[in-house]
């Protein structure tokens, strides 16, 4: 069975787990640090050590009792699944704080991912460069997409303006979208869409700080 195939089913959710994982074992290689234990890698991504047990099973990786897991291959197994033998490129849509807080700090974290171009509709934006990055107009999104051969869109767009810049992008090819805005995007069957809401996460973090500040208001009446 190719490498394809073998790993398609992955649910996705071990996908990002794996991509966590990595980043640590990146950071306990560059420590000097040659192999780790499950439970090591549970408590540095909050989860259990089963969890990570069980992931690892998934795509076929097995450490030692003595040693544990061996770092260099366990990252090098990860990147054979989850990175492209080629680059995948990658364009922002909308330049504005958020857009360029993306910029400033992906570019450069991962070889086989490039940020190469950015989308807006401010004049004073359009055919600058930031970060390396050019500026282009929206109407040249079908242009630039095939001719930079840009797989993945992230959508940084005022909310109002996301489903017809996710559309867009879908016309001109891209595989794969990224959309931070709050606005739920609908797209056809073979692209790829990741939803990330920051205020959906903020709200989850203050239901779990308000039980905190329940309990202890409940602890200290007793």
């Amino acid at each position: 069975m190719d490498a394809i195939h073998a790993y398609e089913h992955l649910p996705h959710k071990t996908i990002e787990r794996l991509s966590q994982y990595r980043r640590a074992l990146l950071i306990c290689l560059a420590d000097g640090k040659t192999h780790i234990f499950s439970h090591e890698i549970a408590r540095i991504q909050h989860i259990t050590a089963v969890q990570v047990r069980r992931d690892l099973m998934l795509i076929g990786y097995s450490g030692t009792l003595r040693k544990g897991y061996n770092i260099q291959e366990l990252i090098d197994l990860i990147s054979d699944i989850i990175d492209s033998d080629n680059v995948i490129r990658v364009a922002i849509m909308g330049l504005g704080d958020l857009g360029h807080a993306i910029l400033n700090y992906f570019n450069g974290k991962r070889s086989k991912l490039q940020i190469v171009a950015g989308f807006d509709v401010n004049p004073k934006k359009i055919g600058t460069v930031f970060n390396n990055v050019p500026c282009y107009a929206v109407e040249d999104i079908p242009e630039v997409i095939k001719r930079e051969n840009i797989s993945i869109g992230i959508i940084t767009v005022p909310a109002r303006q996301a489903p017809l810049t996710a559309e867009r992008l879908v016309n001109a090819g891209v595989k794969g979208i990224l959309n931070y805005t709050p606005t739920p995007l609908h797209v056809p069957e073979g692209v790829y869409l990741e939803e990330y809401d920051m205020i959906t996460t903020l709200e989850k973090l203050a239901f779990y700080v308000k039980l905190a500040d329940e309990r202890s208001k409940a602890g200290s009446r007793k």
